[in-house]
């Protein structure tokens, strides 16, 4: 006789997903203030203090609507895993649900909502010889040549891992070299067992206006002075290349530019006929060519979003796009789990 699967009674959490510049911040704002929820932020870059123009981080205004979790907690120089972010909004959920608040998980930021609901394996402690070697190489060799060789032994975790994402792909290579095993292979042992189940509500709109609000908000954050905060944050040593958070796109791009400027500004102590810092970037790029690689890559980023929304089989599809920020809200909040249902 086949036994009956055995009833999920975890407490539903509503998740509010989707890709970047599709507008959850403003939606998941309108429907906390509805009820008196807070906000527990699922986005890998938002929680560096410091970096608040390029992640679209919320504002002054907007926290002093609503309450944040989980935003401005680590410095750019510290590595902060999807592991510990489980950890750390099981605690503020548990603080919010205990307080009679509300909990909304709001964010894109795919591993962290899955390590949350799904659970995820811890694997091994760290090898901090290892890693140092392994930080070694990367500042002289870069992301791309630790990637490849990370897909030459462990595929699987080299196809979940941006090219460009230091952190994780260092991370990954640790667990090969200090412990002869993939961390792929690690993860397949068994995940964390989670908390919480997720009503989760995916946010969507067409592409060609995803792809049109992100050049948009490109460029309001260039007006509201990107570069100069990217500027500001090198010049107090919190951002360099190498860093965990100089993979966040937008950062990576500019920093070039900066370091090239710096680099021109003490050439030019003694010439005075230097010409424009900004033109002559380490690399070579300028900032309006800085700016276009970040309207591409931010693309980039919002179609691998989009893949992995579409993997959701549970998910509740919410067009933007049609219904509009006070439409969507109210379509959240009519559809919300009741207070009462634990399961």
């Amino acid at each position: 006789m086949t036994r009956a699967p055995e009833e999920d009674r975890r407490r539903r959490i509503v998740a509010i997903v989707g890709p970047t510049a599709v507008g959850k911040t403003s939606i998941a704002m309108r429907v906390a203030e509805e009820i008196g929820g807070e906000i527990v932020s699922a986005d890998s870059r938002q929680i560096y203090r410091g970096m608040n123009i390029g992640t679209a981080k919320p504002t002054p205004d907007e926290l002093s609507r609503v309450h944040h979790h989980l935003i401005d907690i680590v410095d750019p120089s510290e590595i902060y895993d999807a592991v510990r972010f489980a950890r750390d909004a099981e605690a503020a959920i548990g603080r919010l649900i205990t307080s009679g608040i509300e909990p909304f998980v709001v964010g894109g930021t795919g591993f962290y909502v899955a390590s949350l609901f799904d659970g995820i394996f811890e694997g091994p402690g760290r090898d901090d010889d290892v890693r140092s070697e392994l930080k070694a190489r990367l500042a002289a060799g870069g992301p791309p040549e630790l990637h490849e060789e990370l897909a030459a032994v462990d595929p699987a975790s080299a196809t979940r891992i941006h090219p460009n994402d230091a952190s994780r792909i260092i991370r990954a290579l640790e667990v090969y070299l200090s412990t002869g095993r993939t961390l792929s292979s690690w993860q397949a042992d068994g995940n964390r067992a989670p908390a919480y189940a997720a009503r989760t509500f995916s946010l969507t709109m067409p592409r060609e206006t995803l792809y049109a609000r992100i050049e948009e908000r490109v460029d309001a954050m260039v007006e509201a002075g990107f570069l100069e905060e990217v500027r500001a944050l090198v010049a107090e040593g919190r951002l360099a290349t190498g860093m965990p958070a100089a993979s966040a796109v937008g950062y990576r791009e500019l920093l070039p530019v900066v370091e090239g400027d710096a680099g021109v500004a003490a050439g030019e102590e003694g010439d005075a006929g230097g010409g424009d810092a900004e033109a002559r970037a380490a690399d070579g790029r300028n900032l309006h060519d800085a700016v276009l690689e970040i309207k591409r890559n931010t693309r980039r980023f919002a179609k691998r979003q989009l893949t992995w929304l579409r993997s959701l089989e549970d998910a509740i599809p919410i067009d933007v796009g049609e219904l509009g920020v006070e439409g969507s809200a109210r379509e959240i909040l009519s559809r919300m789990p009741a207070r009462s249902d634990s399961s």
